[in-house]
């Protein structure tokens, strides 16, 4: 049975060209936006797509096991796979904290453990974890977090911090007076060091800001607070399940315990000018595709990622 996807927006979209999370320029497009939450990505049936915007389309997060079906309704444009990855996820209906730490292997949660133990070791008086999800409460976390998200490379070089404007605060408190957010901060010395912050549609935890001060990069803080975080989460038992969303990553694929492949699927209108757009961002992919590959031969990726992000 086929499905209707959802309408999406028909929104200006830039997409960006980038090499390594890094972005080197934007063509911009007006495009309707497609997103697929969990949901849609786990129920069954075929994507059926709603009008065009003037541009074409952008799915995220579509299933690729519908990819095949989707080119078909889309022939005669021009059609292309941005990026692959699995959609991590973690399904928390009638499971407790135990159960995913035991998804870990004996080994990974020595590590983990370890982990907590040294950064507690090195910082004076330890460490804390503070939970935050009133209105009140989420004011005072995105006061406190924004400044450190200014720090974190993910707000320097991806422009994906927090969302601390105006806008952002006020979207967070009135979602929070819903009781549909949930954000953690680790302190060290009453100073924080990492934030983790969760959105929460329909019963499901959205991973949507994880940042860490860059000082203390070698402690692991961003990943001692999302397990304490998963504890106090679990407790709860309210949630249905923690979606890692789009993208892959080392992080998402050891916390989550299962997975769908899929893509982010760009459908353009076959005019030159996209035609000459799709052509420079496929050249700029298989460019940064090309030195990734001599990057790993000579075993200087990791060195380059954090060359990147400093």
């Amino acid at each position: 049975m086929n499905r209707q996807a959802g309408q999406g927006t028909d929104e200006s979209v830039a997409l960006r060209i980038e090499v390594a999370g890094r972005p080197l320029g934007y063509v911009r497009r007006r495009l309707r936006v497609l997103p697929h939450g969990l949901d849609e990505v786990l129920a069954a049936g075929q994507p059926v797509l709603p009008p065009a915007g003037r541009d074409g389309w952008l799915l995220r997060s579509l299933p690729r096991a519908r990819l095949a079906v989707l080119s078909d309704q889309a022939k005669g444009w021009l059609v292309a796979v941005r990026q692959e990855y699995p959609r991590h996820h973690i399904p928390m209906a009638g499971q407790g904290f135990d159960d995913w730490w035991l998804g870990f292997s004996s080994k990974t949660r020595s590590a983990l453990s370890r982990k907590a133990r040294r950064l507690a070791d090195r910082l004076d008086g330890g460490f804390t974890v503070q939970s935050y999800r009133t209105s009140d409460e989420i004011a005072e976390f995105m006061a406190i977090a924004g400044l450190l998200s200014g720090r974190t490379y993910q707000a320097r070089l991806m422009q994906a911090g927090l969302p601390t404007d105006q806008a952002g605060v006020a979207h967070a408190i009135t979602a929070a007076a819903l009781g549909n957010i949930r954000a953690f901060l680790l302190f060290a010395g009453g100073r924080p060091i990492a934030y983790l912050y969760l959105p929460v549609e329909r019963d499901v935890l959205i991973y949507s800001h994880l940042g860490y001060d860059p000082d203390f990069a070698d402690l692991s803080p961003g990943t001692v607070l999302h397990v304490e975080a998963m504890r106090a989460l679990y407790d709860e038992g309210r949630f249905r399940a923690f979606d890692f969303t789009e993208g892959d990553g080392a992080h998402k694929a050891q916390f989550g315990r299962a997975s769908v492949p899929c893509a982010d699927v760009l459908i353009l209108r076959p005019t030159l000018r996209n035609r000459a757009a799709l052509a420079m961002m496929r050249g700029v992919d298989a460019m940064a595709a090309r030195a990734a590959t001599v990057l790993d031969r000579t075993g200087l990726r990791a060195r380059a990622k954090a060359l990147i992000r400093r």
